[in-house]
Formats: structure tokens, C-alpha cells, sequence
């Protein structure tokens, strides 16, 4: 389902240094799954994809009558309360989508995007999924207002039938809003943290909405889980997301500060999105941690990859492989006057993978370390096992900077600024 391919990091980091790291990645290994390291108690996340399947039944049943009941879903919420979903709703869905079934608000606060969704909405029958642990997060919380008074002052909706509110199980202020007024809700688990609550109802909810087996993609999590969590996975060749961290520990104990995640499509651009947040926001503390960057090839290669090629040498690299993809031939040409005539008949997504190894050849030659994650196929199954991957991988990595991976004090000081200069109380 998943390999890790390495033979691109040579000079850069050799398998001396990988072997180094190992010991520091396996120690931290040992911390998660006896969940003794900082912040054990937000450890909720590694036993996700084994949910009561009564949950899930829920999940997956509010998510089809929202399909019937509604023309689409809005989810209103910020970082990790809408990534997750959003990251896998638009990998699985047709780039070109002119009528997407969810749409996103509450993840930043410009006005233009906001009017505009509502106008968006003017003549349609919509539902809302509000995600927030506290209810009072100023960005999600305004989006929410808007819609509220949308609903429930301009149209006399049955809030009912239209607000679906994902928060904690028994306080803020969600949590009372959905009492009083008696509507759909679901818990974020207490030990689950925001950016690793993609297996919640958090992400699932709105990918039920979408139409996307969450069955499948819980299925797809729970076998990687048992891969990883094998006893007998304990080294880099057993263990894809250990050989992963000890790869970014090295990296960063080369000296270099910033990975590059290399995605191939542009539906997987929300997904490099995802995992910025996750790695930056569990790892960016006390002076450690990667800085995350995302490339989409081959557009950005005609930009960024000058950089890439012959900028300063900080930089470690990760590209994402997918095998299995559309199986779109190239036609033949009349007369062969573009010069690619020798790719007529070849699979497109083929030409696509072989841009991606002529470019990890390049830049490994360049003077960057490049690693390579080979999936089978992104489908619901494929995304959940990648999913797992990257949690498992980033908890891992995080214990062996010494860092708390669940906590985000930096976050709080740009909300304590808006919060004085707003004039709260």
C-alpha cells in the first residue's frame, strides 16, 4: 500500500546518518506507543481507525441525509477543523467540479470571500457543519454568524435540519448553542487534538456529506495502523513512517531547515496543506522542526524549481508517488510537428511519474536530499492509510526533537494581539 523510497538522499544523507538517526526515532517510537512523552494525554488519534462501528454508522447516515435534505453542506471552521476534510473531499472529486457539494467558510477572515458565498447560496437549500472545540475562535465564529442570521433571520429555516455542530462533548459555546436549540451534533474527542482529528467526525462529516465511503478510508487507516504498530516493525526497513522520521531527523541535523512536500496533481494541492499544518504546527517549537513547503510538479518546477535546483542548499525534499491514476492515452498527431511523437500511446499519468523521477534525479544531483512515498492508488482506503502515515510519522518525529507535537503556544500570541486590538472583553 505504501514504501518509502530513499535512494535519492545519498550524498546528502548517507546511510550512516540515517542509521544515527534511527535509535533517537525508535526511542521516540517507544514514548508514543507507551504514551509516556509530552502531551500523552491528546494520544487519542493513534486508536481512530478502530471507531465503534455505531459511530460510524452515524456518521455516515447523517452524512447521506444531508446529501438528500441539502443541495450542499457548508463547513465552517479553520485549520485542523476543516483540512483534513477538505484535503480529502478534493483529491477524490473531479478537478473541474463546477457544483461542489461542500463548500468551506470560517478558515480566514476576508470579507469578498464571505459575500460572495452567500451569494452563492441565495438560491440554494444548504446545510451547515460548524467545527469548533470551543465555539469562540473569531474566524469560524464570524462565518458562522453570517450563516446563522442567513438561516435563521432571512429565511426562518429549521435550524433543526440545517446546523449540524461539531465541538466538545460538554462544554463552550457550541455546545450550548446545540442544546438550546436542539441540534445535530458530534463530539471532538477530548484526546484528540485539532490537526490530528481527520478520523473524527470532524473530517468525516463532511466527507459523508461529499459522498465519500468513510468505511473505506477508515478501513484504508486501520491497516496501516496494524502495519505500523506490528512489533515486528521496528526498523527502517519494516517501518515506513519510523525510516520517514529518521530521514527528517537527519535532515535537520545536516543543517537543513526546510522540507518540500512534491505532489503531482493539482487535487492533491489541499493535502500538501494538511500536512504543512500538522508538521508545522506540531514541530515548530523551541528552534526546532522543519519548516513545511509544498510544490505541485510539474507547473511549479517552471517557477520554484529554479530555486529548488541551484538556491541555498536547506532544503530536504518528500515527494508523494501515486502508481495507479487515470488511464488517459496520448493521441497521435498528424505530421509529429510538436516533436512527441514518441510519447503517442502513452499513458499520460506514465509521463507524469517519469517528471517526477527525472526531477527527483535532478535535484538529488543538485545537492538535495530527496525521499520518495510510493502509494498504490488515492483512493478512500489509499488517503486513510496516508493519512495514519503522517500522523504516526509526525508523532514520532516531534518525540525525538523533545517537543510537545499536541500543544501550539505560538498560535495563541497573534489571538491575544486581535483579541486587545478588537477590543474583547
Amino acid at each position: 500500500m505504501l514504501t518509502l523510497d530513499t535512494r535519492h538522499l545519498e550524498p546528502h544523507i548517507s546511510a550512516q546518518d540515517l542509521r544515527a538517526a534511527l535509535p533517537e526515532a525508535a526511542a521516540a517510537l517507544r514514548s508514543l506507543l507507551r504514551r509516556e512523552g509530552p502531551g500523552a494525554d491528546m494520544l487519542g488519534w493513534l486508536d481512530l481507525p478502530k471507531a465503534p462501528r455505531r459511530e460510524i454508522e452515524l456518521i455516515a447516515d447523517t452524512g447521506k441525509r444531508i446529501q438528500d435534505t441539502s443541495d450542499c453542506l457548508v463547513v465552517v471552521g479553520i485549520g485542523g477543523s476543516y483540512l483534513g476534510a477538505r484535503a480529502v473531499i478534493e483529491a477524490l472529486s473531479s478537478p473541474l467540479e463546477r457544483s461542489p457539494r461542500v463548500l468551506f467558510a470560517g478558515h480566514h477572515l476576508d470579507a469578498r470571500y464571505h459575500r460572495a458565498l452567500l451569494e452563492r447560496l441565495a438560491d440554494v437549500d444548504y446545510a451547515v457543519n460548524v467545527i469548533s472545540k470551543s465555539g469562540t475562535t473569531t474566524e469560524p465564529g464570524c462565518a458562522f454568524r453570517l450563516l446563522w442570521d442567513d438561516l435563521e433571520c432571512r429565511r426562518g429555516a429549521d435550524l433543526g435540519a440545517r446546523v449540524v455542530v461539531t465541538t466538545d462533548r460538554a462544554r463552550g459555546a457550541l455546545r450550548e448553542l446545540a442544546d438550546a436549540h436542539r441540534l445535530t451534533s458530534f463530539e471532538v474527542p477530548d484526546d484528540v487534538g485539532g490537526r490530528f482529528s481527520v478520523l473524527t467526525a470532524v473530517g468525516l462529516l463532511p466527507m459523508a456529506a461529499a459522498g465519500i465511503d468513510v468505511r473505506a478510508l477508515l478501513a484504508g487507516a486501520r491497516t496501516m495502523m496494524e502495519r505500523l504498530r506490528d512489533p515486528a516493525a521496528d526498523g527502517v526497513e519494516t517501518n515506513p513512517a519510523l525510516a520517514y522520521a529518521a530521514f527528517r531527523l537527519a535532515a535537520f541535523a545536516a543543517g537543513r531547515r526546510l522540507e518540500v512536500l512534491a505532489t503531482t496533481a493539482p487535487h492533491l494541492g489541499c493535502l500538501a496543506e494538511w500536512w504543512k499544518q500538522l508538521f508545522g504546527e506540531s514541530e515548530g517549537k523551541g528552534g526546532q522542526g522543519l519548516f513545511p513547503a509544498s510544490l505541485t510538479l510539474t507547473t511549479d518546477l517552471h517557477s520554484l524549481g529554479q530555486w529548488m535546483q541551484e538556491g541555498p542548499r536547506i532544503a530536504a525534499e518528500t515527494a508523494l508517488d501515486v502508481v495507479e491514476e487515470e488511464p488517459l492515452a496520448i493521441p497521435a498527431m498528424a505530421g509529429d510537428r510538436d516533436g512527441l511523437g514518441h510519447l503517442t500511446g502513452r499513458a499520460m499519468h506514465d509521463v507524469n511519474r517519469v517528471a517526477l523521477a527525472a526531477t527527483l534525479e535532478a535535484h538529488a544531483d543538485g545537492g538535495v536530499p530527496c525521499c520518495r512515498i510510493e502509494v498504490d492508488r488515492l483512493d478512500a482506503a489509499g488517503l486513510g492509510a496516508l493519512l495514519y502515515f503522517f500522523e504516526y510519522a509526525c508523532g514520532v518525529s516531534a518525540y525525538a526533537l523533545g517537543v510537545n507535537p499536541f500543544d501550539q503556544p505560538g498560535v495563541e500570541a497573534y489571538k491575544k494581539n486581535m483579541h486587545r486590538l478588537l477590543g474583547r472583553p
